[in-house]
Order: structure tokens, then sequence, then C-alpha cells
């Protein structure tokens, strides 16, 4: 077997940001040794004080109390026994923050300008960037005229001119209403498949992380919890329980990627869970007419039949098998597997006795069209 490396293979392995650092505070501390790969967007999930902003500062070099090493596609961002710490500037590092930092007496087409002059080489005009970010019709306002969600399309914008080698986002949607957090979601998912530009995402919400991410790294305490693909973590996540800070997430939730099948009347679309089974949503939930959709279902909205529900104004029935039951107090977590895809069922330990659920007992589950959510809609 050759062990020469195709061009493809030498990208793969230098589109990464490896980690190996510690930061002490005398109330927080953060440790963290992990290598990832740059593909699409990772999301950094964790509860406040989990160490998710300290981390994007120290990556950004806007934290002073590294200890270790950091390191960009093999270019060394930090290595404190080496002496090495380059300058924010130096790092071909974007950050946009959860306020938009603007310069209030500009108007925007002034804001980006001035943000434009500090990169040498542009490869993207002003005019590019603008047009990315749907900024076309604002260019001439202050900063004071804009919205909260427009002043982050400008903060975006401004970030993208540095023509960064990694963007990194610290919740940009927490201060927004929910029609501004779609259209800012949206132009984030347009401009890292347009640019191919790798990006990590910090957020406290699943829901957010689970729509754009393609991978997950949760932190608590300052500490790695996990780090994998997003469906898999947030399955994980389900049953996991911090010594810290408890149960880490309140709504147990089943994630899934899923193909648009077929649209049906009345305003449902079907998605292939299978080669047998398929899910019906509301067609209103889609952004595109073909191609795959991510989604999620509440573990609380589902519930579980011994027989087949035939004559049921419920429009989803899956046929499964338990694999997992979860007692918590006076509720549930029952894990059942439809084919390929596990789901995940909430109920009262009533029901689990009066149903009498055991491991591999096969199971039907019913949910409605919408039940089926994306954070989108």
């Amino acid at each position: 077997m050759s062990n020469d490396l195709t061009s493809d293979d030498v990208v793969k392995i230098s589109n990464q940001l490896m980690l190996d650092i510690a930061i002490n505070y005398q109330q927080f501390s953060l440790s963290i040794s992990q290598t990832m790969p740059l593909l699409g967007i990772t999301g950094i999930f964790g509860h406040s004080a989990s160490g998710k902003s300290t981390l994007l500062r120290a990556i950004a070099g806007l934290e002073n109390k590294v200890i270790g090493k950091i390191s960009l596609n093999n270019k060394t961002l930090v290595n404190t026994k080496q002496q090495i710490a380059l300058k924010p500037e130096a790092r071909q590092v974007g950050l946009v923050f959860q306020s938009s930092r603007l310069f209030p007496h500009l108007t925007v087409l002034e804001n980006l300008t001035f943000a434009a002059k500090r990169c040498k080489n542009n490869t993207l005009t002003i005019d590019e960037i603008i047009s990315l970010t749907e900024l076309s019709e604002l260019v001439n306002l202050s900063v004071p005229q804009l919205s909260g969600g427009q002043q982050q399309r400008v903060a975006l914008a401004r970030a993208l001119l540095a023509e960064p080698n990694l963007l990194l986002l610290d919740e940009p949607l927490s201060a927004l209403d929910q029609a501004s957090k779609t259209k800012l979601l949206k132009i984030i998912l347009k401009i890292q498949k347009q640019l191919n530009l790798p990006m990590l995402y910090v957020s406290h919400s699943l829901d957010e992380l689970q729509q754009i991410c393609d991978n997950i790294l949760v932190l608590s305490q300052g500490n790695v919890v996990s780090y994998g693909n997003i469906h898999q973590v947030i399955h994980q996540l389900n049953s996991y329980v911090d010594k810290h800070v408890g149960t880490v997430i309140s709504h147990p939730k089943t994630s899934l990627s899923l193909a648009i099948k077929t649209h049906k009347p009345h305003g449902l679309t079907a998605l292939a869970l299978n080669d047998e089974q398929e899910i019906y949503i509301p067609t209103e939930l889609l952004t595109q007419k073909s191609g795959f959709i991510r989604c999620f279902i509440l573990a609380r909205d589902i519930s579980i039949c011994l027989t087949e529900p035939l004559n049921s104004s419920i429009v989803n029935h899956l046929y499964g098998n338990i694999t997992a039951i979860d007692a918590r107090q006076n509720n549930v977590l029952v894990t059942v597997n439809c084919g390929s895809e596990s789901f995940f069922v909430s109920i009262s330990a009533f029901s689990q006795e009066k149903l009498a659920l055991t491991i591999n007992q096969p199971v039907y589950l019913q949910f409605k069209a919408s039940a089926v959510r994306t954070f989108i809609h």
C-alpha cells in the first residue's frame, strides 16, 4: 500500500485547529487539549461560565493568560515554551462579538471602508462583501439608524473584509428577535458555503447550533465534555448529567438530517427516514424543494404504542425497537432504534410501568407533523 498523500489529503490535514492550552483565573480555569478539523461550521456549546468566549478570545489573541500551544492550519499562533504569541492582526482570525462594536459616527460604508484599508492584498471587494451580507440598501445609513440584526450583519461584513482563515462567532444572535436571527443565520450559512470559510460558532442554544454546525465541542466548567458529529453529540447529551451543572440540556430531543422525498397534498412533505419509513413535516418548514433538511423532535412530543396506531389523526407512525431505558425520578427517557436512526421519547414512570417496556421490545412511535421543528421556523 502506498503511503503517498494526495493533495486532498494534505488539505484535510492542514485545515485544522490544534489546542493544548490552560488559562487560570482566581475564580475560573480553562483547560483544553483538542484537535479539530476545520470543515464547515463547528459549534461551541455550554452553559454560562463554561469557557466558550474565553476560548474564542484565546484563539483570536485577546487573552493574555494563555499557557500552552495553539496552531491554525500548521501555523503556530501561540507556543509559550518558545515564547511565541502572535498579535491578533497577525493570526488571520476574524471575530464577531455579541455586540457589533461598530464606529457609531460613521456610515455602514465608511465602517467597511475603514476595515478594508487594514487588509493587504485583498481578493474580495467591498461590493462583493456587501452583496454577501445583503447590506446594499443600508450602506449610507449611520450605525444608530440600524437595527440590532443589521448592525450584526455589518460587523460580519467587517470581519470578512480582513479575509480570515478562520471566523469566530461569539453568540451573534443572542440579542436579536426571531426574524433577525433567521435572516442572519441564513446569511452565515451562505457565506460559509460560498467562501468555504471555516467557522467556530458559540451559542448556548443547541437548537440554533443543530441547524448550521457539522461538529460541536461541548464545554463545562472550563473542560471538554464532548466533541464530534452534531447529531451524535446532541443524542449523547440527552442522557448526560454533569457533576457541576446537573442535566446539561433541559429538553432531550432527536436530531435528524433527512432527505426531502416527496411533496404531499394538504401542506405536508415526506422525508426519507429509511427504505421503509418516512416522516411527514409541514411543507412551510422547508427553505428548499429538494436536498436535505435538518430538523429535531422534542422527546416529550413523541408517544409510544404497543400496537400500530391505525386509526389516528397523528400522521407520523414509526416502527422500532427499544435500545435503552433511562429512569429519571418520575420520568423515563426511552431510546428507540428505527432503522438507522435513534429516537428519544420522554414518558412518565407510570406509563413505562403500565406498558411494561423492556429492552429489545418492539414498539410504535407516533408524533404530529407539527412536532418536527427547525430553528429557522
